[in-house]
Order: C-alpha cells, then structure tokens, then sequence
C-alpha cells in the first residue's frame, strides 16, 4: 500500500499575496527596463556617440576602474631577487576558491626565514579576485596589480601561473616589511 507524502506546513510559512502570484505583471516591468536601455545603447551606438559600457579589451581600458582595482597576483621580491614569501600558507588557506598551491623548502642557510616557496602556483581560471591572499599575507610577499594582461585565452593550461612570472612579470622590491640582510660571515683572519 502506497502512502501519499504529505508536506509539513510551519507556522512561519510565507504566503504569496495575489500580485505575487500573477507572475505576468512583474515579468514585463522586467522586459520593459531592459528593453529601455538596450534601446537606448542602440540608439547611441547608431549615432556614433558613445554610451554604452562596451570596452574592446584589451587594446581599451576603462578609465573609471578604482585605482585599487584587484587584478593580477604578483611576488615580491627580497633585495637579492628571491621571493620575499616564506611559504607560510596563509594565502591558500584563506583563499575561498583553493586556488593558491604552494610547496614550501627549507634552507638552513637563512637563519630569519629557513623556509621559502620551491613552488608556487595560482590557477586564474578559478580566482575570484577577492584580495583576500593579500590581506592575510604576514609579510607583504602577495600583491595585486590593478592590471590583468593575457587573462583572456582559449587554453585553461595558460591559466595557471607559477613562481616564475609571478616574480618576474611586475617586480617589486618596495615591500613594507623588510626582509632582514643576512649575517655576515667572519673574516678568516679575525677570531669571533
């Protein structure tokens, strides 16, 4: 014997008044707006006055982007050109899209920071550009400029950027936390 499922009705349950139910009315006010402004695009377009939010990227840029506006990901650099990163994590794990992979080295060398990223990879075709990497970065290592350059392509593997280009496509060395110099080394003929 089959049992016919029955909904469960809470006090709380929203009811739709009779505007709401005739959808037709909203449906053409939504028609309308948009047909006002494509009109309107049309209109300038034909005449050859600009108007439109059209921009043939990327031989145009908008000139009304923000001056802060989030774009590529770049490293920056120690005075000596290694990353200032010490592959501390907290940029993948704050990423809300997992896109930051980073495999950390240990050089004992460096007696400030032992550790330092031997990789270093960001996948642009699942970034949303949040800045939130920057934010979380203890030492000023990740930064965003405002520009995007080849970002538009038709093969995903071109997407994925590595510690490479991330150094060397935008180089900055004006961090705001220093990387401390490296002891120097006693001379051979002096006693410590």
């Amino acid at each position: 014997m089959k049992v016919a499922y029955r909904r469960r009705q809470y006090w709380n349950e929203p009811r739709l008044t009779l505007w709401e139910r005739a959808y037709l009315p909203e449906i053409l006010r939504g028609l309308a707006i948009t047909s006002t402004v494509f009109l309107r695009n049309m209109g300038r377009w034909m005449t050859g006055r600009k108007g439109a939010l059209t921009t043939y990227y990327p031989e145009e840029t908008r000139a009304d982007y923000a001056p802060l506006n989030r774009g590529k990901h770049v490293l920056t650099q120690r005075p000596d050109g290694k990353p200032q990163c010490i592959a501390c994590n907290m940029c993948a794990t704050v990423c809300p899209a997992k896109v930051i992979e980073i495999e950390a080295g240990f050089d004992p060398e460096d007696v400030a920071h032992p550790k330092f990223p031997v990789r270093f990879e960001i996948d642009y075709s699942r970034c949303v550009f949040c800045g939130l990497c920057v934010e979380a970065c203890p030492e000023d290592a990740i930064r965003m400029a405002k520009e995007v350059p080849f970002l538009p392509t038709a093969d995903r593997g071109n997407l994925w950027l590595g510690l490479d280009e991330l150094l060397t496509w935008n180089p900055q060395r004006d961090v705001a936390k220093p990387y401390p110099p490296a002891p120097r080394a006693p001379s051979p003929g002096k006693a410590p």
